[in-house]
């Protein structure tokens, strides 16, 4: 009868454990690493189909742990584990879920955490080729051997990393010898004039002022380029020639951040510039003192045309990043023209405010008028990054070669369409940039950024 009794126990007890076993942690089971290579991970799913995923993706972890803490003597990383793990759920039920749409839970937990946990690029086009469907398959992916690294630049996620190389450079080589030994000297900045034939002897003694250490560019408006041979130092310049056009139309179409990205300043002047007081080196080394990312020389007070009072050239300082302007021009004494303000005749900018600027150029507004109000978006606190350079100083002597480039119409000359134009593209970048900001904050649902209060 004792016998009958336990026996009884015995199967209600197993009935019992064997209902419960489903709710039962497995997280809390250490089984011998020499088990793992085994465990069929797919069976896994598919038998405790009725568990989370979470609960499924707690036991992997437990198995993980255990697998790579006995194996890490030999190389074995979490990565591997991840690898092995995906491939295996990949090969031995991939045919099931791509004929029914259907995509592993397991598998998409292991998405998230290997995306999370590392970039090697070999996880995510594992993953990428087992989760995607057979009838859409938007990466394109034939084999999970394939390449596909969405951190490459867009375009390049086929390639490698390794071979990549996203940004350029406008330094001169050779047609022979060895790449290493090309350069002699790496320039670390970057001087573009934008210029005609007839300013030859005002770019000549400019130029001079602008060491080794800088890349020479010219922009020919008047498509004259070999007639500037009789400089020597033409012979190391790039020369980029298309007619009838201005700075802003090179600088957008040439001068993109990741071709300029070697250089550390970026000069961008205009040829009517006198530089008897400039000298390059000494300018950086005082911009660089004073933290300016967006800076131009001091104008002298014989410079025709002077209209601000902010870049005019002071006598009692290196360095100025405000000024005191005619009554009602200036609201806010940290905003334009008051701070936070060059003109554009010879701006100089840092490697970071030109990959802004060059995106806030407008491919249609060639003139760029409007754009100096605006530099200070690209910097931050502006009235801070933005100043003149009074120690280094330069005379403008408002030379209306470009002006000359345009049509002569109605009986106008023709610089005065050219000036026409320019006021009319200040007047449209303003507007474009006033719309894009009021959308930007409309987006936020605030419609009145300036006149927010804090809770």
């Amino acid at each position: 009868m004792r016998l009958i009794i336990m026996a009884f126990a015995g199967v209600i007890f197993g009935f019992f454990l064997g209902v419960s076993f489903p709710t039962v942690s497995l997280t809390k089971m250490h089984l011998p690493s020499s088990l793992f290579p085994s465990i069929d991970l797919t069976y896994i799913e598919d038998k405790y189909s009725g568990l989370s995923t979470q609960a499924l993706f707690n036991a992997l972890n437990t198995i993980k742990a255990n697998k790579v803490d006995s194996m890490s003597s030999s190389g074995y990383t979490e990565t591997k584990f991840y690898h092995e793990t995906i491939f295996s759920l990949g090969l031995s039920s991939s045919s099931r879920r791509l004929d029914n749409h259907c995509e592993s839970p397991l598998l998409l937990a292991l998405y998230s955490t290997l995306c999370a946990s590392t970039s090697d690029g070999v996880s995510l086009l594992f993953i990428h080729y087992v989760i995607g469907e057979r009838a859409e398959n938007p990466l394109g992916l034939d084999s999970p051997f394939q390449i596909w690294i969405p951190t490459n630049p867009r375009g390049a996620e086929r390639l490698p990393p390794g071979i990549v190389a996203p940004e350029s450079d406008l330094f001169l080589r050779r047609l022979w010898g060895l790449p290493s030994e090309d350069l002699t000297i790496k320039p670390k900045y970057l001087v573009t004039f934008t210029v005609g034939y007839n300013q030859k002897n005002n770019i000549d003694a400019a130029v001079k002022k602008f060491s080794e250490n800088f890349t020479i560019l010219l922009f020919h408006y008047d498509g004259l380029t070999s007639e500037w041979d009789e400089f020597e130092w033409s012979k190391r310049a790039i020369h980029v020639s298309v007619q009838k056009q201005a700075k802003w139309w090179y600088a957008k179409r040439f001068l993109h951040p990741d071709i300029v990205a070697p250089y550390e300043y970026i000069f961008m002047w205009d040829e009517d510039l006198g530089v008897e007081n400039f000298n390059a080196e000494e300018y950086i080394k005082l911009v660089k003192k004073h933290g300016l990312e967006i800076s131009q020389p001091g104008l002298d007070a014989n410079s025709a045309g002077l209209t601000w009072a902010m870049t005019r050239k002071r006598n009692d300082t290196e360095v100025h990043k405000d000024t005191e302007e005619r009554p009602g021009w200036c609201n806010d004494p940290h905003l334009p023209p008051c701070a936070a303000f060059v003109e554009i005749m010879a701006t100089v900018f840092s490697r970071d405010a030109w990959r802004c600027v060059w995106h806030m150029i407008q491919n249609d507004l060639v003139h760029g008028w409007g754009l100096d109000f605006s530099l200070r978006k690209c910097v931050e606190p502006p009235h801070e990054k933005i100043g003149v350079v009074d120690a280094q100083w330069i005379v403008h002597q408002s030379v209306p070669s470009l002006g000359n480039q345009g049509e002569a119409e109605g009986g106008r000359a023709p610089w005065e369409g050219v000036r026409q134009r320019c006021r009319k593209e200040w007047t449209m970048f303003q507007d474009r940039m006033n719309t894009a900001e009021k959308a930007y904050y409309a987006s936020l649902g605030i419609t009145d950024p300036y006149n927010l209060t804090a809770d």
